[in-house]
């Protein structure tokens, strides 16, 4: 059976993240396989794999910043708010100086409230919003608060900005390119985006399709493992009678560990050889103390 593990795929435009998933599960002939975090189909880029016992650490990069490229298009407004949707108006686009791009870069940095579009998987009374926008319906969204680590404008011609951000889970981008065209007074959509990163892993460690395809005789050469995919994490090598009693739930060996260091939550627990056996995080509840979060087969 293919390893455990993480699979970094550069999905093209087109499919869905749902789609690569099963191509990924028949092309490794793996038991498990799911998306760390959706590409819409119309974007491109890094799309993160869970293999086997990788499902069990997409929390971890689901809550991870994600950094993106994209291309704005000013002066068209659409009601998906990307290259997919209906025109809604057109208006035309003021002219732009660099001073009135850092201005923006400024206003639509940090911390922000953010509506979430109609074109979206949430729900409402158990129905997708997606499903109600294309039935032509509109309902309240409670803006959500978000945060854009870094902002990037660039004019590219008179009614287009390219668009280079690092934002935090639950951000759209696209709302975001929305937001700057009514901003503007002119209104914009999201033409094109590609993710280049998520966390510390990046869009060149990523695979393509084609590549994809011919895994199954090389897999555990295109596998990341689970203690290199979080090796951003501090791993401390765990003598072999804990970790079995580890295994087992029992909990008390992790006081071994000692006081988290520094902005430390979680830690990677390794074998002898220097996999990943359980991840552990400290809680500050009560009289503190580590917890056993995931525990990985063998």
């Amino acid at each position: 059976m293919t390893k455990s593990g993480l699979l970094l795929v550069d999905k093209p435009e087109g499919p869905s993240s749902a789609h690569i998933v099963h191509r990924a599960k028949v092309s490794l002939g793996a038991k498990k396989v799911g998306h760390l975090g959706t590409l819409d189909p119309f974007a491109s880029g890094l799309l993160l794999l869970g293999i086997n016992e990788g499902t069990k650490i997409s929390d971890i990069f689901l809550r991870a910043p994600k950094s993106y490229r994209g291309v704005v298009t000013l002066g068209v407004a659409t009601d998906s708010q990307d290259s997919t949707g209906v025109v809604l108006k057109t208006l035309p686009v003021p002219s732009l100086a660099d001073d009135d791009l850092h201005i923006l870069e400024q206003r639509f940095s940090g911390e922000l409230q953010q509506t979430p579009p109609m074109f979206s998987a949430l729900k409402r009374d158990g129905v997708r919003l997606y499903k109600l926008a294309r039935q032509g319906k509109e309902v309240p969204r409670q803006p959500r608060t978000i945060h854009i680590e870094s902002l990037g404008l660039r004019q590219i011609n008179c009614t287009e900005l390219s668009i280079d951000v690092t934002c935090s889970r639950g951000t759209y981008v696209r709302t975001l390119a929305a937001d700057l065209g009514e901003a503007l007074g002119c209104g914009a959509h999201l033409k094109s985006l590609r993710r280049i990163a998520c966390g510390h892993l990046k869009i060149d460690q990523a695979v393509t399709l084609d590549e994809l395809e011919q895994f199954r005789t090389r897999a555990e050469s295109a596998l990341l493992s689970l203690s290199d995919a979080l090796g951003h994490l501090r791993g401390i090598s765990w003598d072999h009678r804990w970790l079995a009693r580890l295994r087992f739930g029992q909990q008390e060996t992790l006081a071994e560990i000692g006081e988290p260091l520094e902005k430390q939550e979680l830690v990677r627990l390794l074998d002898g050889r220097g996999d990943l056996v359980a991840l552990v995080g400290w809680s500050d509840e009560i009289s503190g103390g580590w917890r056993l979060l995931r525990v990985f087969k063998e």
